[in-house]
């Protein structure tokens, strides 16, 4: 079953692509990095999927829904990190974990149990009474990845999740997002597309990467394959990229960049 898809998905901010062309496919309970370097489009992307910028051409569909034209549905399947958690520092962690619940509709009757899931599995039972400004930033990232999952949405969007966190801190989240995308009762819980610059926490947790330049798919490949015969996925995504400006230099397009958020 296909999870999360992009047909054809494009973002044209005047003359400049950011996005182009783009077209892949991910299936239920991949963990899928998303790659490419500054200025690529994977942010661009990321906010086209999950409806938060519109295409100026193309679809994406998040667990059958397409993102514009049935867009609550489409929002409901989805659990969204930005690189920036969207945290309220005054509140608690539970009562803003609570109010996520609520206006992610999750009914009354079952958001106390969906909270409470959400704060084991996030590992913050211990500071669920805590201000959200008095923790580390280890522990917002951490109620960041609460309030994804707190609706238990069948997609999860993970823009830069371990950003300015230190060794120990990554380790965690890394685990955590392999721990919530592993198989439940048999079923897999999670889809989850990461976006990161950090090449190793994708060789640690990711099954395949799909990488982009200039707004355009450059390889989508499962990360056995691309790692045979002992290369390093710094050597691949090297050679990816400097292929695709050769072939960039050739057409007669122009550059892609992404603009600033």
């Amino acid at each position: 079953m296909v999870a999360i898809e992009a047909r054809n998905l494009s973002k044209r901010y005047g003359d400049v692509d950011a996005v182009s062309d783009l077209s892949f496919s991910i299936n239920k309970g991949e963990i899928v990095g998303f790659l490419g370097p500054n200025g690529a489009g994977k942010t661009t992307t990321m906010r086209m999927l999950t409806g938060f910028l519109p295409a100026t051409d193309g679809s994406a569909y998040i667990a059958g829904h397409e993102i514009f034209e049935e867009p609550i549905a489409a929002r409901r399947a989805i659990g969204y990190l930005p690189e920036t958690p969207p945290l309220y520092p005054e509140m608690t962690v539970l009562g803003y974990l609570a109010f996520v619940a609520k206006i992610k509709d999750v009914p009354r009757s079952e958001s106390k149990d969906a909270v409470d899931r959400a704060l084991l599995r996030c590992g913050l039972g211990e500071v669920r009474r805590r201000v959200i400004r008095d923790l580390s930033k280890g522990f917002r990232q951490r109620v960041g990845l609460a309030q994804a999952i707190v609706h238990d949405p069948p997609v999860l969007i993970l823009d830069e999740p371990t950003v300015g966190l230190d060794p120990i801190q990554i380790r965690e989240i890394r685990s955590l997002i392999s721990e919530l995308a592993s198989p439940e009762q048999g079923e897999a819980r999670h889809t989850v597309i990461l976006s990161t610059h950090i090449l190793n926490e994708v060789e640690a947790i990711c099954e395949r990467i799909i990488l982009i330049n200039q707004g355009r798919k450059a390889l989508d490949q499962p990360l056995a394959e691309v790692v045979a015969g002992g290369q390093s996925l710094e050597e691949v995504f090297a050679r990816a990229i400097a292929r695709d400006e050769v072939s960039s230099d050739e057409a007669p397009e122009p550059t892609s960049v992404e603009p600033a958020p």
